[in-house]
């Protein structure tokens, strides 16, 4: 068998060595080999896959068009099948952090996740509530009323094969609150959760004998949540100064201190959401929908707790072994991709088109995230990796200001000297006797 070609050897998978050495181009010119996506198609992120014509008309006061740093995670394995993930992110090192622990989980097998149902929340508050244990009793009987009024608000859901899954009441003090669960199958969901809400709210009011309050989507999505595990080799956890061992007892140290802390356990989520934002982003989600679900999720027990936990294996390896858990409310049709031509492109480069597949490469860009975070602690400290990148982004940027002062400058004098020159053109041409008109002087 003849050797295989650069091209050729480039042309599947997650796994690219030396990718951060490439240029720009070169990184575009191995995606396109990896993909589908056309040098069309990437040059759409050149401008950010937004103009401002486009994006005066998603939110109010347009003024300009803000873009954030758009990078590939690498190594990615997620049940099986590789992805390489879009992140749009400012800090440096989290894009590095996420491939180089992706790596590590990679030696072990890769991610495994599964996913609840993509089943979000509608809340319909009802207020001046005289009984609310009788009024939870009449609401509950007419479920199936109401189940049905929410899957007529929604008949191009229902006809996807979503709607309205089941109904639950809840009695407090002087008002009961009504949640519908409703399938929204690949679309984030809220404006659906939302209309269910509204069109159910009067009737909901009348069973109770009471008056609408609020009626809107609850961002605690705990029905919609993902799970992924990580297995990782003590071995490829080994540092130059530290053995696999050590760093694996350090990471599992640092987990049992962010469980009982919830001091630590904030730091410890923010870790996880660096690489969940980013991918939110990328593809065109909410992320402060996931972040407030996330963060909500980690306080239901009555105090705030990690969303990832890390232990050794109790096996004669002694691996390290991690899971998350966290609610998930992303899609892949509607919203900001209906706008967004960046946004799409980053769904069509990881190449999923099914929220809850989505949702699980998500998962696992958060828990790489923090086991790179981890890792760090348990070793060097979080600063020197993460400030040699920092300091490399500065330059950089330093940089490109002091090219862009050349170019203007540059630009200046080119404007002075054209503006001369057209003031010598322009200038009356001298007439009396002896000059002809219309001939040089």
């Amino acid at each position: 068998m003849s050797p295989k070609s650069k091209d050729e050897t480039l042309s599947s998978g997650s796994r690219i060595p030396g990718f951060y050495r490439l240029t720009v181009a070169e990184r575009r010119h191995v995606l396109r080999l990896r993909t589908a996506l056309s040098e069309e198609d990437l040059a759409t992120w050149e401008g950010g896959g937004l103009d401002t014509s486009t994006a005066n008309e998603v939110v109010e006061n347009v003024v300009g068009v803000y873009a954030l740093p758009l990078g590939v995670a690498l190594n990615f394995r997620v049940n099986g099948q590789d992805f390489l993930v879009p992140m749009a992110v400012e800090e440096p090192s989290v894009i590095a952090a996420a491939s180089n622990a992706a790596k590590m989980v990679r030696a072990g097998g890769g991610f495994s996740a599964d996913a609840d149902a993509p089943v979000m929340t509608a809340q319909i508050e009802i207020v001046g509530v005289s009984d609310p244990n009788d009024a939870r009793a009449r609401v509950e009987a007419a479920a199936e009323e109401l189940l049905g009024l929410a899957h007529a608000a929604l008949p191009r859901l229902a006809a996807r094969g979503g709607g309205a899954r089941a109904l639950e009441v809840r009695a407090l003090p002087g008002r009961v609150i009504v949640h519908v669960h409703i399938d929204c199958r690949d679309a984030m969901g809220a404006n659906m959760v939302n209309t269910v809400a509204e069109a159910l709210a009067e009737r909901v009011a009348g069973l109770a004998r009471g008056r609408g309050g609020l009626r809107i989507l609850t961002n605690l999505c705990d029905r919609r949540c993902v799970r992924v595990r990580a297995r990782v080799p003590a071995a490829v956890l080994a540092t130059a100064h530290m053995g696999g061992e050590a760093v694996r007892d350090g990471i599992v140290a640092a987990s049992c201190f962010a469980e009982d802390d919830p001091y630590r356990a904030a730091t410890h989520n923010k870790g996880i959401m660096n690489g969940v934002d980013a991918v939110v982003i990328a593809t065109g989600n909410d992320w402060r929908g996931v972040e407030a679900g996330a963060h909500a999720f980690a306080a239901t027990s009555g105090r705030y707790r990690p969303l990832a936990t890390w232990r050794q294996d109790s096996g004669a390896a002694g691996d390290l072994l991690g899971t998350l858990e966290m609610p998930m409310a992303v899609g892949t049709v509607g919203g900001t991709l209906l706008a967004h031509a960046g946004a799409r492109l980053a769904q069509r480069l990881l190449g999923v088109t099914s929220a809850t597949t989505l949702g699980m490469v998500i998962g696992a860009a958060g828990l790489a995230s923090n086991l790179a975070a981890l890792r760090a602690l348990a070793t060097e400290g979080i600063q020197r990796g993460h400030m040699a990148l920092h300091k490399r982004s500065v330059a950089a940027a330093e940089r490109a200001a002091a090219e862009r002062a050349v170019a203007e400058r540059a630009a200046a004098a080119r404007a002075v000297a054209e503006r001369a020159a057209a003031k010598r053109i322009e200038r009356p041409k001298p007439s009396g006797p002896g000059v002809l008109k219309g001939t040089a002087p």
